[in-house]
């Protein structure tokens, strides 16, 4: 019976590396270069990041998320899971390992329902680090409800001609290509309805209305699209996968995404403690250290034990995609990470703030930054909502109901069916003992 919690010596060794790299060489990109993580680097900014990417190569753990036939070293969930929780804390860390998102999502299904001249143009250049891509799904109106769709997109010949607008398409100012959803057949079947579309960002009739900041972030930071696709026209070939998979393939991306969303949480959220403990140990106040007093004691407390039960849940879910190889079968897991992982973050933030006082809540500490972040986990990759009910629902299909008035629990049925089981052994006439809630009932 296999059951392990250990690393092999060799992995762990590179996540050793990947760990000290990642505190040392680029969490300092964090404080210098904010802001221009999905942004194609200048001359100067590529002497900066170029030697830091032949490193990770070189370490063999860029883009570890593919396989070597796309220069990825094939990992599992598992193997991702614990060295995202280290590029977790650096915003730039994902980009100096090739993992980043919207991008490592677009690249896998590309990588799943490409064709050849599609990976020629798009794939390889976005594995190579030298291009950025937009996910553009959401709309104003339906946000993330595919049900509610209305951008469409209309074959005309041999080009397919695109009208409608998307909302929060993250990166689209700079992005070399855009991944558009859109309804295809608006009679059909909601969940068969749609196709996606590969389309370059020069092409005419693609309007960004403006870029969305969030929230505390000045305008000119903006990178969320609200975007109107004007009569955009794309060959018939920039169909990706099939007329009608749109739905699939987005389930494919979104299953990923929201894994490894969760994955790098663990990493931001235990940065969050990090600072937390050691403002406790630094921090005096009333004659002793903060660590002394229970209130904040009470915080490390539950901080470390909210962080050690969603790692050890994230890692098991990562662990059943390995064995099953069906984000669908893991559907009721995933949905669970994705619930739990804003609570994680918000609440350690949170506490990491009270201990910090008022320098928590100023900008020269980026815990509410991480505040705001857990919000922002809250929507993305479909609202915690949504995902509680896909958990009931799930979960409930693994239950039936009772087969008559009472529940199986009631005791009286118990009680008589543990008589009859037993009748055997019964003196006849002899009472048996009275059902637990029954004798304390009578003993008040």
């Amino acid at each position: 019976m296999p059951w392990d919690f250990e690393t092999e010596p060799d992995y762990q060794a590179q996540l050793d590396w990947a760990d000290q790299f990642v505190r040392e060489e680029v969490e300092p990109l964090d404080l210098l270069w904010d802001g221009l993580q999905f942004t194609p680097p200048d001359d100067n900014l590529r002497r900066v990041l170029d030697p830091l990417k032949k490193e990770v190569r070189a370490h063999g753990l860029w883009a570890t998320h593919l396989g070597p036939e796309l220069g990825g070293a094939g990992h599992g969930q598992v193997r991702l899971c614990l060295l995202n929780e280290i590029l977790g804390r650096s915003s730039w860390a994902p980009i100096v390992f090739g993992c980043q998102a919207p991008d490592t999502g677009n690249a896998e299904i590309l990588a799943h329902y490409g064709t050849g001249a599609q990976k020629e143009r798009y794939l390889r250049p976005l594995l190579d680090g030298e291009i950025f891509s937009c996910y553009s799904m959401t709309e104003p109106q339906a946000g993330a409800d595919p049900k509610e769709f209305t951008t469409r997109a209309v074959r005309d010949g041999d080009e397919w001609v695109i009208d409608g607008w998307k909302y929060f398409s993250s990166n689209a100012r700079t992005a070399a290509f855009f991944v558009v959803m859109a309804v295809t057949d608006p009679d059909g079947d909601p969940y068969k309805s749609m196709s996606m579309f590969l389309v370059p960002a020069e092409t005419p009739g693609i309007v960004i209305e403006r870029n969305v900041a969030l929230a505390g972030e000045p305008e000119e930071r903006g990178s969320h699209a609200l975007v109107h696709y004007e009569g955009v026209r794309v060959p018939a070939d920039a169909l990706l996968g099939g007329e009608g998979q749109a739905f699939v393939i987005a389930q494919t991306r979104l299953g990923g995404g929201r894994i490894h969303h969760a994955m790098r949480t663990i990493g931001l959220a235990g940065k969050a403690f990090d600072m937390m403990c050691e403002r406790a140990l630094s921090r005096h106040t009333q004659g002793t250290v903060l660590a002394d007093k229970q209130f904040v004691q009470g915080h490390v407390a539950d901080s470390w034990a909210q962080l050690q039960q969603f790692r050890l849940t994230v890692l098991h879910t990562a662990w059943k995609i390995d064995k099953y190889n069906d984000y669908r079968r893991v559907r009721k897991d995933i949905a669970m990470v994705k619930v739990l992982l804003p609570g994680v973050l918000h609440d350690i933030a949170h506490r990491a703030i009270q201990v910090h006082g008022a320098l928590g809540v100023s900008g020269d500490m980026p815990l509410f930054r991480m505040l705001l972040g857990a919000s922002v986990l809250g929507i993305a990759d479909g609202p915690t909502e949504v995902h509680k009910v896909t958990v009931a629902r799930q979960v409930l299909r693994d239950h039936r109901a009772s087969e008559d008035l009472w529940p199986t629990g009631y005791l009286p049925k118990r009680l008589a069916a543990a008589r009859a089981k037993y009748a055997e052994f019964l003196e006849p006439g002899a009472e048996s003992p009275q059902p637990a809630a029954e004798s304390k009932a009578e003993a008040r």
